[in-house]
């Protein structure tokens, strides 16, 4: 059995891991440590991992069950690996803070994310914690923080406008729609086995906090929004091919930095579900 090496990368998130092939199934040994060291370090990263999209989807399911995304395309023969090919003729849209999947009544748990075409330079993804954040704030502001629930809307990152042009991608964009309303979750999320207390709201998806009136909701997202990005809560990865980053979805989230184009980015993503946030 191997012996993982784990190396943190700040005191607030992100940890390197060493001793594991991803492409082999995980002992429950090995399984059990990766878990404990996410729940740590909540984004872990691994090099050197040339996985096959189905190797990648069989790593995830060791975790949990797998999400389809209803709009992002996929593999064709591997529907639970997601692809991000972005590029001059297909802008990124993940290049702002946002946590996966927050429009649906589970958000995922984890996902797990690998590099497979890089730009020359620049391409970069940032984490952040949403419980050093949620620690950092005052005792007063935690105990507003939590008595509140925000909305949450898929269309907010895949709006009509960019997400159905054609008469295909209207069809599917409109049945999403309508399987995915507007839903609330908790402003402050409680993790379900550390039990810790995170900011659960995030710029991709959430559109206001319901028990305040607009702008007093407006100003204090955009405080949040703010806070959660300072750089002692964050970690930014430089990615090399074969990169695989592991994160807790629950109580992170991350930013795709679009500094590369017209360069052309590819990405594979597997997503794990989740439960309800309380």
């Amino acid at each position: 059995m191997s012996v993982l090496e784990i190396t943190p990368l700040s005191p607030a998130i992100g940890a390197v891991v060493d001793g594991v092939q991803l492409s082999e199934p995980l002992s429950g040994a090995n399984r059990d440590a990766l878990t404990e060291a996410l729940l740590r370090h909540q984004v872990l990263f691994f090099r050197n991992q040339p996985v096959t999209p189905t190797q990648q989807r069989d790593f995830a399911r060791q975790f949990g069950d797998l999400h389809i995304h209803p709009i992002y395309p996929n593999v064709p023969e591997t529907p639970q690996i997601l692809v991000l090919d972005t590029h001059a003729d297909n802008l990124p849209d993940n290049d702002n803070w946002h946590t996966d999947v927050t429009f649906i009544t589970t958000p995922p748990l984890g996902a797990v994310l690998a590099a497979k075409t890089l730009p020359p330079t620049g391409g970069d993804t940032l984490w952040a914690s949403g419980t050093a954040a949620f620690d950092a704030l005052s005792p007063r502001l935690q105990a507003l923080l939590e008595g509140l629930t925000a909305t949450h809307d898929f269309a907010k990152s895949f709006p009509a406008s960019r997400h159905a042009i054609s008469q295909e991608s209207r069809a599917q964009w409109e049945a999403t729609r309508a399987k995915h309303p507007q839903l609330s979750h908790p402003v402050i999320r409680t993790h379900p086995v550390t039990g810790r207390k995170a900011l659960f709201v995030n710029e991709g998806f959430t559109l206001r906090i319901n028990e305040l009136p607009p702008r007093e909701s407006e100003a204090l997202l955009a405080f949040l929004y703010a806070h959660v990005a300072r750089p002692e809560f964050t970690v930014r990865w430089r990615w090399q091919v074969n990169d695989v980053a592991f994160w807790d979805n629950r109580v992170t989230q991350h930013y795709a930095v679009a500094d590369y184009l017209p360069e052309r980015r590819v990405m594979h993503r597997a997503t794990i579900l989740g439960d309800t946030p309380f």
